[in-house]
């Protein structure tokens, strides 16, 4: 019998299918003891467990690094961060030593006691990462159990579930689930936010489709909507139909704009670069259309290994890269992490209190000098394949521009003196610290371009972390201070004949490119897979009625307004 049962709509798209519902795995709740002989046994058993659940993630990873952005793959990240805390492994073995606890009752112990700890936090956004929390604790409890972790779906089938980690999302789309409908979860967490990164439908906080749907059962969702429809009719099919048809109609309109220049209505070529780190990112970069890489991060080289990647390693990954652009230029990021990252690379900066204002990006580079050499030589050799250029993150000065000159220059000598004849590759920076951003004139007369990092300008700027949920309303980009801040930074790149792109989040969103025109911006640089939408968003602007009306945007005081100026200008 037809029901529909309400949820939020956290992933827009429809989808129809049969149920297959998971119900996980409940930690073991009785306190268990082993015997005085058996707890080496134990801790063993649990360190195999532990490492089974970090090769997955590694492996994981790996698959999908070229199919997902960086900020997608970052929530990933975060749950093999989470398998490496000392709160779980050296925590659980010294549980089991101390109390003879099982490997299993130790798993459910720690969590409760961790649990503890969040509940009682002030900051909501920190609460909330329990889930994260309990979906590695879940992961590690099935490699003790020999339950196989690795979600299980069949084609055609809609997932309906407690909760679905980030981590799963990609498996079970890449096994044919057309669909997640789950009991727990916000439009906000972070599996919602891969979602939509996947285009994979999701309904969150539908509790009751959880308790009365059963295996087998035909269901329709619809993830805009945040609507579940148990058993449809017929007029719930012609919806979905309709809808289907409308969302084919958009995919085969965006491929025929694979061949088309990004070009306004009024006849302006705009740039569009990729953003990349594998590949995969390449291939889709080049056929796409893309007239470069506006950024390849070059992090993924340090990670999740045992010794630094020498220059020939580097050399051979950057050379590749170059090669597959057929000519056009590639700009290499240096090494951009922080200390929440640099330990598991060998470049071990104990603990700080606050790793986003700390030692992180060039700051990191500059302490590890010969680490930075290495990198800098490897992709002079590259340039000798094709056109490169260098781009340097986290500055805050002129200084530290002089700085990095000095040893781009020594590291092409370097070069040269083994008999390869490279010229020194254009510098330019990531203009993502407001100070770097205020200061953007002293700037632009010692570079040869700038890369604007909206992702972290806007967070610094504001003030906000913006990965946190309970802070989201204000993190925003269309916040007054943080466009007249893009605009004052354009401006001093067009001042000094310097091209200036934006990288961030917001070059990739198709809603934005009417705004980040009229503040003067002519290069994007985004994921592949947003190429083709960005192009025909920008296709539909008229650049001279948004020059226009960019005084208008600039005098704007609060976002409300700045949303009604964007709502204004997609009209036309």
């Amino acid at each position: 019998m037809r029901h529909v049962f309400a949820g939020h709509g956290a992933s827009r798209g429809m989808a129809l299918g049969r149920a297959r519902v998971r119900q996980a795995h409940a930690l073991e709740v009785v306190e268990q003891h082993v015997p005085a002989a058996r707890v080496q046994e134990e801790i063993v058993r649990l360190r195999t467990a532990l490492e089974a659940a970090r090769a997955e993630m590694r492996a994981l990873r790996e698959k999908l690094h070229g199919a997902l952005s960086q900020d997608a793959l970052e929530f990933i990240d975060l749950h093999a961060l989470l398998l490496d805390d000392p709160e779980l492994g050296p925590a659980l073995e010294e549980l089991i030593r101390q109390h003879r606890y099982s490997a299993g009752y130790a798993l459910r112990a720690q969590r409760d006691r961790l649990a503890a700890v969040f509940e009682r936090m002030d900051d909501p956004y920190l609460r909330s990462r329990l889930d994260d929390l309990d979906h590695v604790i879940g992961r590690i409890h099935a490699h003790l159990h020999r339950h196989n972790p690795v979600p299980r779906g069949t084609a055609g089938e809609v997932l309906v579930c407690h909760s679905v980690a980030p981590s799963e999302l990609a498996q079970l789309q890449a096994q044919g689930v057309v669909a997640i409908v789950s009991a727990a979860g916000s439009p906000l967490s972070h599996a919602a936010i891969l979602a939509r990164s996947l285009h994979m439908p999701l309904v969150v906080g539908a509790a009751e489709a959880l308790a009365r749907i059963n295996d087998g059962d035909v269901v329709m969702v619809d993830g805009e909507a945040g609507r579940v429809v148990l058993e449809p009719d017929a007029d719930d099919l012609r919806t979905y139909r309709q809808r289907r048809q409308e969302e084919a109609r958009e995919r085969r309109g965006l491929e025929r704009l694979r061949s088309k220049p990004t070009r306004t209505r009024d006849g302006v070529d705009i740039t569009l670069l990729a953003n990349a780190e594998s590949a995969e990112d390449l291939a889709r970069a080049h056929a796409l259309g893309a007239a470069g890489v506006g950024l390849f991060r070059t992090e993924f080289l340090f990670l999740q290994r045992d010794a630094l990647p020498d220059e020939d390693e580097q050399f051979h990954v950057y050379r590749d890269a170059v090669l597959r652009m057929s000519g056009r230029p590639v700009t290499f990021r240096t090494l951009d992490l922080g200390a929440d990252k640099a330990d598991r690379t060998g470049l071990s900066l104990g603990n700080e209190d606050n790793p986003a204002l700390g030692v992180r990006g060039l700051r990191l580079s500059l302490l590890h000098e010969a680490v930075f050499d290495t990198q800098l030589r490897a992709i002079a050799r590259a340039a000798a394949y094709g056109p490169v250029r260098v781009l340097v993150p986290m500055v805050s000065c002129r200084e530290e521009v002089v700085i990095v000159r000095r040893r781009l220059r020594r590291a092409v000598a370097a070069v040269r003196r083994r008999g390869v004849e490279v010229a020194t590759p254009p510098l330019g920076v990531m203009i993502e610290v407001p100070a770097a951003a205020i200061g953007a004139e002293s700037l632009a007369d010692a570079v040869e371009f700038f890369s604007i990092g909206t992702n972290d300008l806007v967070q610094y700027l504001l003030a906000v972390d913006r990965n946190n949920d309970a802070l989201s309303d204000l993190y925003s980009p269309l916040h007054p201070g943080v466009l007249r801040l893009l605009a004052h930074v354009i401006r001093a790149g067009t001042r000094h004949r310097i091209p200036v792109a934006v990288c961030g989040e917001m070059a990739g969103d198709p809603w934005m490119a009417p705004l980040l025109l009229a503040l003067g911006l002519r290069e994007f640089s985004l994921h592949p897979g947003k190429l083709l939408e960005l192009r025909r968003a920008i296709r539909e602007c008229d650049l001279g009625r948004l020059l226009a009306r960019s005084e208008q945007l600039l005098q704007a005081r609060d976002r409300q307004a700045i949303e009604r100026w964007l709502a204004e200008a997609r009209r036309g």
